[in-house]
Order: C-alpha cells, then sequence, then structure tokens
C-alpha cells in the first residue's frame, strides 16, 4: 500500500543543502500545495456536528440543507458551511467532490447497457470525507467492478489530484483496465490523471453530473467502511486512521464474503477470473 499525504510530507527537509522543497516534491510525487497546507482547526463541537451530518447524509442522501438543519436543530447557513467541508451537495446523493475543474475536458458515460462480466475490464475511483475525533480526512480509492476488489486507496488533508493520481499508480502497478470510470471531479477531469489512463490506452468514462448510481459499487464501499468501521471506530488522528483502514480493507478483500459474490471474497473472484484462460 502506499505512504499516505501526510507521510510525504514529514520526509520533506526544508533544510537541504541541495534539494529545495520544489524538487524534493517532485521526487515524492508530492504537490506543493500538500506540502504547504495547515488545516484550519475546528472546535469540538463543529467537528461532532459534521460526523452527525455525514452519518445522516448516509441515511438520507436526498435531504437539502433546509432539512438537515431543522433534523440537527442548526441554522441553515451553518449546516450550508459544513455541507461544503464534507463535500455534501443538497438534493443529490453524491458527495460534491465532482465538480470539474476549468477547461477540464468531460467524457461520456460508457458503462450504461456494458455486460461487465470480468476483472479488469472496468476500475473506478472516487473520493469520500472521513470524520476523525479531532479533524477529518479524504479518502480515494480504485476498485475493480466486476469482484469489487480494492486495488489501491489514499488519504489526504486535502482534495487535490496528488492523491488521487498515487492511488491510480499504484493500481496500475498491478495491470490495467479496458475502462476506468471516475466523476467529473477535478482531481480526474485533470491533465495529470487524464494522461496517465491516455498513455496507456485506458478508455475514460465519467459519471453524469450528479448520478451517484452511475458509480454504484464504489459508493456502497464507502456505506460499509463508515458503517463498519469509522462510526464505530471514533479515530483520533490519521495515523490511527491509516492503520485501521489498511487493516479493514484487507478484511474487505480478503476475508469478507459478498452476497453478489456467490458469497465469495473480492479477491477470490478478483485472482481467479484473471487467470482463466480466454476462450477461443
Amino acid at each position: 500500500m502506499a505512504c499516505t499525504i501526510e507521510d510525504q510530507r514529514q520526509w520533506i527537509d526544508p533544510l537541504h543543502p541541495d534539494l529545495a522543497i520544489r524538487r524534493q516534491c517532485q521526487l515524492l510525487g508530492l504537490a506543493r500545495s500538500s506540502y504547504y497546507y495547515q488545516p484550519r482547526p475546528e472546535s469540538e463541537e463543529t467537528l461532532a456536528l459534521l460526523r452527525r451530518l455525514d452519518e445522516l447524509y448516509l441515511e438520507h442522501p436526498f435531504c437539502g440543507s433546509r432539512r438537515l438543519a431543522a433534523m440537527l436543530g442548526v441554522n441553515r447557513k451553518r449546516i450550508q458551511r459544513l455541507m461544503r467541508i464534507a463535500g455534501i451537495e443538497a438534493l443529490y446523493p453524491k458527495p460534491r467532490l465532482s465538480r470539474p475543474g476549468a477547461g477540464h475536458e468531460i467524457h461520456p458515460y460508457l458503462l450504461r447497457d456494458l455486460v461487465i462480466d470480468r476483472p479488469n475490464q472496468v476500475w473506478s475511483s472516487d473520493i469520500t470525507y472521513v470524520p476523525m475525533r479531532r479533524g477529518f480526512l479524504y479518502l480515494v480509492a480504485v476498485m475493480d467492478w466486476f469482484s469489487r476488489y480494492v486495488l489501491s486507496w489514499e488519504l489526504s488533508t486535502t482534495m487535490d489530484t496528488g492523491f488521487c493520481l498515487a492511488a491510480l499508480e499504484t493500481a496500475l502497478d498491478q495491470g490495467a483496465p479496458e475502462i476506468f470510470n471516475t466523476d467529473q471531479g477535478s482531481q480526474f477531469t485533470s491533465a495529470d490523471f487524464t494522461g496517465a489512463l491516455r498513455q496507456r490506452q485506458i478508455l475514460i468514462s465519467m459519471d453524469g453530473r450528479g448520478r451517484w448510481m452511475d458509480n454504484v459499487f464504489i459508493e456502497r464501499l464507502w456505506r460499509s467502511v463508515k458503517y463498519e468501521l469509522i462510526y464505530p471506530g471514533d479515530f483520533a488522528d490519521g495515523r490511527q486512521l491509516w492503520m485501521a483502514l489498511d487493516g479493514y480493507l484487507r478484511f474487505y478483500n480478503h476475508s469478507r464474503p459478498h452476497q453478489a459474490l456467490g458469497y465469495r471474497t473480492p479477491a477470490e473472484v478478483f485472482a481467479a477470473r484473471i487467470q482463466q484462460p480466454a476462450m477461443t
């Protein structure tokens, strides 16, 4: 598993006699914005409210700011601010992590009516907000659609392209899909991300705006991660969270049977099908 953005930040020596910070960031594949970023602390009350807001989002994904404000008994303007932090877009069951950057290229959705019957046919990626006791991080994952196997994941304090690209490169070390599907977020429409896919002649597919069902399997992964790990766990910091996610996603891949897979694990399905000889 690749190291976290926080690990990379700690490796940079601002007093290095030969390598400038810019060069160290380049060698690590770390965006300079990620190195210099200092998260603004939130109060314990705000963090608790963010956590509850995230829980309500999973339970009632179509609720807008008015209804969420009423459910939480909080001023609507404050809820709107917290929704922006958590990446929740009113009226859509899709995190608001999906805004394309200015001038970024948007690709059509290629999976409608497509029969997905083998590993490495379609991979997908998405970002979700993860609350902690003293803050929050963002989690990105790359998943094989057919087997639900999680090929890679990364944590970051910011939603920049760097941690998404790191997850992509880790996944591509294990092979390559025919199609890669994401939402229209600026991280995924960036030239760096789409260029890495084009280099390997991978077809690029993107969800329709606000259509969370276009990437439904990874959305289900987020529900499992949060209900089975994040909310019961109450993690104090990013290091605790990373270790817990590492253990949980290994369990998810190798030990957790899925009804949709005939009660086999994602790892079993992923490995069995890619080892089968091609039909002649």
